[in-house]
């Protein structure tokens, strides 16, 4: 028996926002059941709370979205692996000119190792990584300005995309919390990803710095398409045939 009757969108979608984060995911029969309106409307409730972060479609239903991590346990994560895909990626990094920088901790282990480009300047939306900068003395840093966003220490929001935009740069070196071939990066946040879009876009070409356990996965918010990435970088040889499903696509290195 349905729990609701003929009740506004709004209200339904709030609701059914509140149930999916309550016991962790629903299925397009239950939720059609419960609020007694068609599967095709359960279906377009669904998408417009994945378009704001708050679910996660799955086949036959939605999960309630991934949180996105603090920086400082994305940092404690995969530490090593995202040290070698900084070492790899320096080779890419110009002695001059100027480059950009997301809010990643890989970019950030890639940052740290650019004590001698005192020719470079670094755009970046990360707090942490613009401090690196600024301590070690080494490339001029530039920060976007823009909202703090506390769950993940980046900014964002619209002056952050504006100030992303206003450098043109040679490289964006990125990181994401997903990637694979058919849908591009995604992340968690879908305020970084308005913002990495805006860093692309003001890029001549981008390179992804990942670690192998993003690769083949999907997060919440879309944001760059395989398309708009030149590199790819792993810590993995770049023989490795899980890196096969990239190679039709872009450089790997």
């Amino acid at each position: 028996m349905a729990v609701y009757g003929s009740i506004d969108g709004e209200r339904r979608r709030r609701d059914l926002a509140e149930l999916i984060q309550r016991t962790g995911e629903i299925s397009i029969e239950e939720a059609r059941d419960r609020f007694a309106v068609s599967a095709m409307t359960i279906r377009r409730d669904l998408e417009a709370l994945e378009l704001e972060g708050v679910v996660k479609r799955v086949r036959g239903g939605a999960v309630g979205a991934p949180a996105p991590r603090s920086y400082d346990e994305r940092l404690a994560t995969r530490a090593a692996a995202k040290r070698a895909v900084a070492k790899k990626s320096l080779a890419l990094v110009p002695t001059r000119g100027a480059v950009s920088f997301d809010a990643s901790t890989t970019v950030n282990a890639l940052a740290e190792m650019l004590v001698d480009r005192h020719e470079l300047l670094v755009c970046t939306n990360s707090i942490q990584t613009f401090e690196t900068l600024t301590r070690m003395g080494g490339p001029q840093a530039h920060l976007t300005g823009g909202a703090h966003e506390p769950a993940t220490g980046s900014l964002v929001g619209p002056i952050a995309n504006a100030g992303a935009r206003l450098i043109h740069t040679l490289t964006f070196f990125t990181s994401a919390d997903a990637f694979s071939p058919a849908e591009g990066t995604s992340e968690a946040s879908l305020a970084e990803a308005e913002v990495k879009r805006h860093l692309a876009a003001a890029a001549e070409r981008t390179v992804l710095c990942l670690d192998s356990s993003k690769l083949g996965k999907r997060s919440t918010g879309m944001a760059l398409e395989t398309g708009d990435i030149s590199t790819l970088i792993t810590e993995l040889a770049p023989e490795d045939p899980r890196l096969d499903p990239y190679r039709d696509h872009l450089d790997v290195l």
